[in-house]
């Protein structure tokens, strides 16, 4: 039973691995589309409200959610790391440091689905408002991206779906090898019973 448990551990902790960079990535890509259509719709820098396209100030709204956003999906990586760190991965008895790294895991795949899932929401009715005629009108004029896709936005769901997946896993992981360590307890105290 050990064995099987000790492979689905592995890959579980692997698997944290992938989910994290796969957040981190998402991070990274989810002004792309803002970035290619609206940024170039501001005409002055100076006065952000001054644009072709009325509502394209959403693009400059995101800048501080979206390095926030970075540096959290970096901090899940690194929570991910600690899985390895603690030989969560490999270990056939869990400790309180494989305890702890799972609980930090989790905390951080709670937290921050739910800060994102909040902003991204915001900001995605925020580009809705954006006045796609004149988005239009203006990549048409200067061969910019125009594209009235809300995929980035909606992407979240999926992305946060497979975050809270690979944490709700390592908990159940994790009670899985409670109730083995009990077991293997409970053999080696009627072990020592039989052989007195």
């Amino acid at each position: 039973m050990y064995k099987k448990q000790l492979k689905v551990q592995k890959f579980l902790c692997l698997a944290a691995i992938i989910v994290s960079a796969l957040v981190f990535v998402y991070a990274l890509g989810i002004m792309t589309d803002l970035y290619d259509s609206l940024y170039g719709t501001m005409t002055n820098p100076g006065n952000l409200y001054q644009t072709d396209v009325p509502g394209s100030i959403v693009y400059y709204n995101m800048q501080l959610f979206n390095r926030t956003f970075l540096m959290y999906a970096i901090g899940m990586i690194l929570l991910a790391v600690l899985l390895f760190i603690t030989n969560t991965h490999s270990r056939r008895r869990y400790y309180i440091g494989n305890f702890i790294a799972v609980a930090l895991y989790t905390a951080g795949a709670v937290y921050l689905s739910l800060f994102a899932h909040e902003y991204i929401e915001i900001f995605k009715a925020q580009f809705l408002q954006v006045d796609f005629a004149a988005l239009e009108a203006h990549a048409e004029i200067w061969g910019t991206l125009y594209t009235q896709s809300t995929f980035w936005f909606d992407a979240h769901y999926v992305v946060f779906a497979l975050l809270l997946l690979s944490a709700a896993l390592l908990i159940i992981n994790a009670l899985w090898k409670i109730l083995l360590m009990r077991a293997e307890g409970r053999l080696i105290r009627e072990g020592r019973r039989a052989n007195a």
